[in-house]
């Protein structure tokens, strides 16, 4: 997150003051802005090669960390991962990306994003071994919290990729972004889907994955939305690929959102029904 955002907070995009009531509003993006924010998302360029290493470290830094605080239910700890977690970059590249109709980039970041997800997992899969007890949610709150995707996940993943989108166009709500840091859960749910696999809590490991999908579906939706508000992909005057219609993509966005919608409840109702037959 502090590589994604960092630079944003001293870039000089433009913003218009009213006269009237002296207050400072977005101005229309330029190319100069579309190309600050490729900087940003992309793994592009001269900077290539630095920006992947340090995507990669942060990543697996914060996975430790964060199968730390989930071992030792901590949530302090768990909220330190998931501030340091780069993994919002790749998911604003592919919502950039979508915008833009930038296949390449979109590919590369589909990628990095799946990527990152697997050695979250493996690597909370291998300190699992470590731990002499079971980590499920019967006897750590952190687990329970991830296992049981509900609707409010939903509605507040929405939420904070809408606000991700706007913080990379305007660099005056960039502060906020440890605070979108913090309410959306990308690592957590992915550590907790490695240490319950290693518990041998399959369904568990089930219901964290479809959290963290949920978050991911949601922050592309909001965060296309946003980006086609600011109108981007006109500005950037961008080639589309033939094989690339941004419609179709917006289209597997949206049927991948309803999806996580509809397993939510579903997951939830799995879950809960061994509970109640234990009351009976």
């Amino acid at each position: 997150m502090l590589d994604l955002f960092g630079p944003v907070l001293l870039s000089g995009r433009a913003a218009s003051v009213s006269a009237a009531g002296g207050k400072t509003v977005a101005s229309s993006l330029t190319q100069l802005d579309i190309q600050q924010m490729r900087d940003q998302v992309f793994f592009e360029g001269p900077e290539r090669k630095r920006r992947l290493s340090r995507y990669w470290l942060l990543l697996l830094l914060s996975a430790v960390i964060a199968s730390a605080g989930v071992v030792s239910d901590s949530t302090a700890t768990v909220i330190g991962a998931m501030i340091i977690a780069p993994l919002m970059t790749p998911v604003l590249g592919v919502v950039l990306g979508v915008v833009l109709t930038d296949a390449t980039n979109l590919r590369r970041c589909l990628l990095l994003l799946v990527a990152g997800a697997a050695a979250v997992v493996a690597v909370s899969w291998l300190l699992g071994h470590l731990v002499p007890h079971p980590v499920v949610a019967a006897t750590n709150s952190q687990v329970a919290a991830r296992v049981t995707p509900r609707i409010v996940d939903l509605v507040a993943a929405l939420a904070t990729g809408s606000v991700g989108a706007v913080a990379l166009a305007r660099p005056d709500v960039s502060d906020t972004l440890p605070g979108v840091a913090i309410a959306i859960s990308l690592v957590p749910p992915l550590v907790v889907v490695g240490l319950t696999l290693q518990s041998r809590a399959p369904g568990q490991s089930l219901g964290a994955l479809l959290l963290f999908a949920t978050n991911v579906a949601a922050i592309l939706a909001s965060g296309i939305v946003v980006m086609a508000l600011y109108r981007a992909g006109r500005i950037s005057g961008q080639t589309t690929a033939p094989a690339f219609q941004r419609p179709v993509a917006v289209v597997i966005i949206v049927s991948l959102l309803l999806a996580c919608w509809s397993l939510c409840g579903s997951t939830r109702t799995g879950l809960t029904r061994p509970r109640s037959g234990k009351a009976r």
